[in-house]
């Protein structure tokens, strides 16, 4: 009997703690501004959150999936009945098209993370012909100074042009210089490394990317130096953006059937860590397939957060990377990791990893 008093006024008492928790609700998780116009500026939105619960609610972080995105919020305790706000800034500048955004909030509540998006679509900006060329590099005119290839498959090699003038009255000699062997760039088709531009010449800077010299998977960034008259100068430089895919097209079924397949789970927890010590932990993949499961690279985007991949994992085997997370200030702590890999049906998978500081 007495046992069975002492377990009835713990279940009691946790249903106690538990009731007092805080609780964050939302008048809307997602916001859509519809149609804006690029050459409107940014645009806003304010989200407005209650405490529904029994005890202050706290916003420990406010994380956009993009830089393009801004949030703001309630810093202070929101007490039980009380409302605060989190207001999202977007700006549309070189972004034109669709888009989807999503903003991450980590609190002390009961649901320690919530999810608000917003989406839209930018009507761009209406091109004038003296805007054709708005990049300004000294005597040379650029039509934009970043070229994205997109998706390019390993092995395989893709080919784009950007557009340039010398809308000066006097010639010059233009040389482009790569800071990757795997990006190519020259201002002529002849493929000439070095030319002279006439004035009101235009012309076309070749672009050519061989994906099978790029020692990585996943996102690429390239610098090319325009170098003006033999001089060069950081400020006048484009960058070159790519994504580099592994090819599976040609698998046969056979080999399909006998491919890895990545186990991992899409929210793990890292555990808690006190603030200003070392903070290791490991992020635990496994293989359920027959063939080793090779992880190509893992990317963040919070670069206090260093991830050291295992190179490979063995059919029915668990493999894991190590992790060193940031301990400078307290909260809980959300971060996507991106894990590539050689399975063909996951090649790309993103997970969430949270870890609490005290």
């Amino acid at each position: 009997m007495k046992k069975l008093a002492m377990m009835l006024m713990a279940v009691l008492t946790a249903g106690m703690v538990c009731g007092q928790e805080p609780v964050i609700t939302f008048d809307r998780t997602t916001h859509d501004f519809g149609k804006i116009n690029e050459a409107d500026g940014r645009v806003t939105t304010v989200f407005t959150f209650k405490n529904e619960g029994m005890s202050a609610l706290v916003l420990s972080n406010v994380r956009a999936s993009c830089g393009c995105t801004t949030p703001k919020w309630t810093k202070e305790p929101v007490e039980p009945g009380q409302e605060g706000q989190i207001t999202v800034t977007y700006n549309p500048n070189g972004r034109p098209g669709h888009f989807q955004k999503t903003i991450t909030v980590t609190s002390n509540a009961k649901e320690t993370t919530t999810k608000l998006f917003i989406k839209g679509e930018v009507i761009p900006k209406t091109v004038k012909p003296v805007d054709n060329f708005p990049v300004k590099m000294g005597k040379l005119s650029l039509a934009k100074n970043l070229v994205d290839f997109g998706n390019v498959k390993k092995g395989a090699q893709a080919q784009l042009t950007l557009a340039y003038a010398n809308q000066k009255d006097s010639a010059f000699t233009l040389e482009c210089r790569s800071t990757a062997d795997y990006l190519i760039a020259v201002p002529a088709i002849t493929a000439q490394t070095s030319m002279e531009i006439q004035p009101q010449q235009k012309g076309d800077i070749q672009l050519l990317l061989n994906a099978d010299l790029c020692s990585v998977y996943g996102p690429v960034e390239v610098t090319v130096y325009m170098i003006i008259n033999g001089e060069k100068d950081k400020e006048k430089a484009i960058t070159i953006k790519a994504n580099i895919v592994e090819d599976f097209s040609q698998m046969s079924q056979q080999e399909m059937d006998a491919a890895p397949i990545l186990s991992i789970q899409e929210d793990i927890d890292l555990g808690t860590f006190a603030q200003g010590k070392k903070a290791r932990a490991n992020l635990q993949l496994s293989n359920a397939g027959t063939n080793p499961l090779l992880i190509r690279r893992i990317l963040n985007t919070n670069k206090g957060v260093t991830i050291t991949p295992v190179k490979s994992i063995r059919s029915g085997k668990k493999g894991n990377c190590h992790v060193t997370l940031p301990t400078d200030e307290k909260g809980t702590f959300i971060e996507p990791v991106t894990v590539i890999t050689n399975d063909p049906k996951n090649a790309v998978k993103q997970v969430m990893i949270r870890w609490t500081v005290e």
